[in-house]
């Protein structure tokens, strides 16, 4: 075998000569190519497998164990459950931001209507390069298009998320979407193959030659400049329309004839390879496939392109024998093509066959049995002296100029306004969005109750870079925030693990210490994983992109109409800072968005004190179901003034404040200390300080809200209008 054919396939030297030995023979070109794939970092896990093991997974409210289905499904009551999931979509978007983004929604949308489940948001999460860069803003442009492209057409509410920009990214964007739907828990689905002789049915689009070696090559070993034309084959072309047919026609057959089939899975990355061999291991069954009943698009295509294609907007029925006719007729119904390709078998192999002739045997033990690695890490080179710089050694801002550092940071691309962004993308499609995008987290109402969903995606990657472990923590930390803002009792979690070439020990350091910091918040606050994606080998030049595990988190109301907002709501409403006093240590400008854009530093070190999140989030939910909350906003990028800015942007009120802003400025109005929470009261200011003792969480009366336009703070003296004016001026 010659290394260009192991190559084109991303299986190592070492890699092929196992798979010789395992098979007891040499794999042919079909066999070599299905093997490269489900072997790939993309679908076997095999430098991330034996570091997720470390997750907590179990719950009373957790109804799949993760790993095992297409998503992460959690009981919510009244019959009801909420299935979820976050993915990658990097290297295609790299090189076709539009498409690559748009296939990524698609993609992640499958995974849910897989379950059974009626998808009902979507989030994303996004990282680009410095937008006044042409190229990032061109990347920026294609993906925020391709997000909302595909999403609108589809009739799903694209209700939060993020967008982060750095350098680290330049050349290899991080495109990450997250999917929620609904099912009736007793529907769910499974992704599994059973009983000798059932139907395997390819419904939806023909299969053509896009996306071949997407999951061997883009997504595994690429730096996606280096290989841009080589690769942009293997970006796969959406068709929003062929997969809102899909998803309405899979939810019907779900919902109301799921006893019709066994099994449902989507066509994702190495399309019919990983979909028909993953249910058979899931079934502990084999199949037979006939290539010559595949629907195809182009001519001439061979079984290794066929078994390889990640055409989109396809999906694959296991079917009861005795109801195939009904489901041929339902697929029908909503005019997509649905063909038997192949049956279920009782045992262990796909056998693949095409014009009579047997072109590939794949034992389904191996096949989905990679090997696995495991790394001693070492800490990047870089991290001693960053880790050890004293953000206190650098003066302090003058009291005249910290109006004007306020205004500079508002206009910073990573505080500022997103409405350019999510503006393009529709929020109120399906009338279930009772906090649209542009807050700390989304809420939905769950339909036919009164219950609601909040939903946020979080990761600071500047926090991961610093210490991996305490960065993978705060991103736990602060999307646990962000849903107790709405009022909402977290209840679990969906990951997206992006990094580098995980070969590298720092970079495998970088990995294995953010999963150890968000184990140890989700054992926390109790949330426990569900589901999740990892992306590696996100490189460009060699150089990887900022350590960036994205969280998607859940947060359940038991009655959505006693959610709460970020922005103030009331004039003369007392405005609290929970959590810590306003006078901040120097340290907790590490990693901060000021200490980046007034000295051009990312140095230091984050702290977090899980234990005292713990207490201040309890304390908000308590004063929340208490009512004693006119709003709530969590304190991050920017620090406590951009916090207290943000609130007056959003509820169009100014503020007078009233407390003192004692030590370093630029620590206490600009300083990223964790675990802060600014809210508003109406009244019983009393008990709230009563509360605040009762839980051990500071409680600090920073000011009050005031009608019109002014606004003051400490040494800062400026107009809501003026700070609105810097906020929105930057992404349009």
């Amino acid at each position: 075998m010659t290394q260009e054919a192991l190559d084109a396939v991303a299986l190592s030297r070492a890699e092929y000569d196992l798979l010789v030995e395992r098979l007891g023979r040499e794999p042919n070109a079909v066999e070599l190519g299905m093997f490269g794939s489900l072997w790939s970092e993309h679908c076997g896990y095999k430098n991330s497998k034996p570091l997720l093991s470390l997750f907590p997974t179990g719950g009373d409210r957790i109804l799949t164990k993760v790993g095992a289905e297409n998503a992460g499904a959690i009981d919510i009551g009244d019959g009801l459950c909420v299935v979820m999931k976050v993915e990658s979509h990097n290297h295609p978007s790299a090189i076709e931001p539009y498409q690559g983004a748009a296939t990524g929604v698609g993609g992640i949308v499958r995974d849910i209507f897989a379950m059974g489940a009626y998808p009902v948001a979507i989030l994303d999460s996004l990282r680009f390069g410095p937008i006044w860069d042409a190229q990032n803003r061109f990347l920026f442009e294609g993906v925020v298009a391709g997000i909302g492209g595909y999403g609108n057409c589809l009739g799903i509410p694209n209700v939060g998320g993020e967008v982060f920009f750095a350098a680290a990214y330049n050349g290899n964007p991080l495109v990450n979407a997250m999917c929620v739907g609904v099912a009736e828990t007793a529907k769910l689905l499974s992704a599994r193959a059973r009983g000798a002789g059932n139907a395997l049915l390819l419904v939806g689009s023909d299969t053509g030659r896009d996306g071949i070696h997407g999951a061997s090559g883009l997504a595994s070993r690429t730096d996606p400049e280096a290989r841009f034309e080589e690769m942009r084959p293997a970006v796969q072309v959406g068709n929003p329309f062929m997969e809102k047919l899909l998803m309405e026609a899979c939810y019907e057959l779900a919902s109301q004839h799921g006893d019709w089939i066994v099994g449902l899975q989507d066509l994702g990355a190495a399309g019919l390879t990983s979909s028909v061999v993953e249910c058979c291991a899931k079934g502990n069954s084999g199949a037979v496939l006939d290539l010559s009943r595949v629907p195809r698009r182009e001519q001439g295509m061979t079984a290794y392109e066929i078994m390889l294609s990640e055409s989109q907007e396809r999906m694959l029925v296991i079917a009861k024998r005795e109801h195939v006719d009904d489901v041929t007729a339902l697929f029908q119904h909503w005019e997509l093509h649905c063909e038997e390709i192949g049956q279920v078998t009782d045992g262990q192999e796909v056998v693949i066959i095409d014009g009579g002739v047997e072109v590939a045997r794949v034992p389904v033990e191996i096949a989905t049995d990679p090997p696995l690695y495991r790394r001693q890490g070492v800490p990047p080179e870089e991290l001693a002296e960053l880790n050890t710089f004293d953000p206190g050694s650098l003066p302090d801002i003058e009291a005249g100029h910290a109006t004007e550092v306020l205004l500079r940071l508002l206009a910073r691309p990573n505080i500022a306004s997103k409405r350019g962004v999510y503006r393009q993308y529709d929020q109120q499609v399906l009338n279930n969005t009772a906090v649209q995008p542009g807050g700390d987290a989304a809420v939905l109402r769950v339909a036919g109750t009164n219950r609601g969903i909040a939903l946020t995606t979080d990761c600071n990657p500047r926090y991961c870079y610093l210490d991996p472990y305490i960065g993978g923590a705060i991103a736990v930390a602060e999307a646990a925030r962000n849903i107790v803002c709405t009022g909402a009792s977290p209840v679990a979690i969906t990951d997206c693990l992006n990094f580098g070439n995980p070969e590298k020990l720092d970079v495998y350091y970088q990995l294995s210490q953010a999963v150890r910091g968000i184990s140890e918040a989700c054992a926390t606050f109790d949330t426990p994983v569900v589901s999740g994606n990892v992306s590696l080998y996100n490189e460009t030049a060699g150089r990887p992109v900022y350590p960036t595990p994205v969280i998607g988190m859940l947060g359940l109301l038991d009655d959505v109409s006693k959610h709460l907002q970020s922005g103030f709501r009331d004039a003369e409403a007392g405005v609290y800072l929970l959590g810590a006093d306003v006078e901040q240590p120097a340290a907790t400008l590490s990693g901060s968005e000021f200490l980046e854009a007034e000295h051009g530093r990312v140095a230091g070190l984050p702290r977090v004190d899980l234990e005292a999140e713990g207490r201040l989030q309890r304390l908000v939910l308590r004063l929340a179901a208490e009512g004693l909350l006119k709003s709530a906003h969590d304190c991050a990028d920017g620090g406590l003034a951009v916090t207290i800015a943000e609130s007056c942007m959003i509820g169009g009120m100014g503020f007078a404040g009233e407390a003192d802003v004692p030590g370093r400025l630029d620590a206490a109005l600009f300083g990223e200390g964790q675990g802060r929470i600014v809210v508003s009261i109406g009244g019983g200011e009393g008990r709230v300080l009563d509360l605040a003792r009762e839980y051990g969480v500071p409680a600090v009366r920073l000011g009050r809200t005031v009608a019109g336009d002014g606004f003051t703070f400490g040494p800062v003296s400026t107009t809501v209008g003026a700070m609105t004016a810097a906020w929105e001026s930057l992404i349009s």
